[in-house]
C-alpha cells in the first residue's frame, strides 16, 4: 500500500480527522501561548487568547472536516453553536483552573497541555454523539 492510499484510509476515520485536527489546533494555540508571553502577558492571559483563537479554528475544522457536516441551515447552526458555546463555557474555564493551580508550578504550556489532553476526551464523544450529529437541531 503506497503512502496515498494510506493517508487516504486513514482519513476516512473520524477519530482520525479529529485527533489531526486537534493537534494542529494545539500546536497554533501553544505558538499563541509563547507569543502572548513574549509580549508580557500572563500565564493566565496567554492560555485564554489561545484558548479562544482555538475555538474559532477549532470550531469550523470539526464540523466541516471532522464530521463532515455541511449543513448551514440556521436551526441546526444555531443548535450546534449553543451546545459547543457550552461546552467551550465549561472547557475554558477548566482550561483557567488548570491553568491557575499549576502557575507556580509548571509554564503555561503544560498547563493548557494538562487541559487539552482531558477536555479532548469528552469534546469528542459529546461532538460526535450530539454536537454534529445529523439529529441537531433546536427542539
Amino acid at each position: 500500500m503506497n503512502l496515498k492510499t494510506k493517508i487516504k484510509k486513514y482519513s476516512q476515520n473520524t477519530l482520525h480527522r479529529y485527533l489531526v485536527i486537534g493537534g494542529s489546533v494545539y500546536l497554533l494555540e501553544m505558538l499563541i501561548i509563547l507569543l502572548a508571553q513574549s509580549l508580557g502577558a500572563s500565564a493566565v492571559l496567554a492560555v485564554g487568547i489561545g484558548f479562544w483563537v482555538g475555538l474559532v479554528v477549532s470550531f469550523l475544522l470539526t464540523k466541516f472536516v471532522t464530521f463532515s457536516d455541511k449543513r448551514k441551515n440556521t436551526k441546526v447552526v444555531l443548535a450546534q453553536s449553543l451546545a459547543y458555546g457550552a461546552l467551550v463555557l465549561f472547557n475554558f474555564f477548566f482550561a483557567l483552573l488548570v491553568a491557575k493551580l499549576l502557575e507556580n508550578i509548571a509554564p503555561a504550556i503544560v498547563s493548557r497541555t494538562i487541559s487539552l489532553l482531558v477536555t479532548t476526551i469528552w469534546n469528542y464523544f459529546l461532538y460526535k454523539k450530539h454536537i454534529f450529529t445529523k439529529y441537531t437541531e433546536i427542539m
